[in-house]
């Protein structure tokens, strides 16, 4: 087993066929797109490939360590991820393939309309333990 992330963007990725941003949704068709979210990972628990998935705000804050004294924090000039990274999903599948399988199938989550939003999706492994000595 391997486990991937799939990345949902806000933008930064091309844009989705049903490019309606979500604060143009009625509630119905938001409702409509979060249960078909939760009813796609209740099937990958019952697979055994679910590992974990959160929404994330928009806001946030870039911190680093400076030394001593309070760390310096900014919110530009350059791209974060809070505005590109919506949200995640983390997936433990058999194959690279599966991992597709799955982030196309949750491109077509509902949108605008109730048509598929086909947005894309960003694949990412997660990297494997480094090896323990052999001595």
């Amino acid at each position: 087993m391997a486990k991937y992330l799939l990345l949902k963007h806000y933008r930064g990725a091309p844009a989705a066929v049903n490019d309606v941003p979500m604060d143009r949704w009625t509630p119905e068709e938001l409702a409509a797109h979060v249960q078909y979210m939760r009813d796609f990972a209740d099937r990958l628990v019952e697979s055994g490939e679910y590992v974990d998935s959160r929404a994330l705000s928009p806001e946030g804050t870039f911190v680093r360590y400076d030394g001593e004294g309070r760390p310096p924090v900014t919110d530009g000039p350059f791209a974060e991820t809070k505005d590109l990274i919506a949200g995640w999903m983390l997936i433990d599948v058999e194959s690279y393939d599966r991992a597709l399988d799955l982030a196309a199938e949750l491109s077509a989550a509902p949108g605008a309309g109730g048509e598929p939003v086909r947005e894309w999706l960003e694949v990412r492994p997660l990297l494997s333990d480094a090896p323990a000595d052999a001595e």
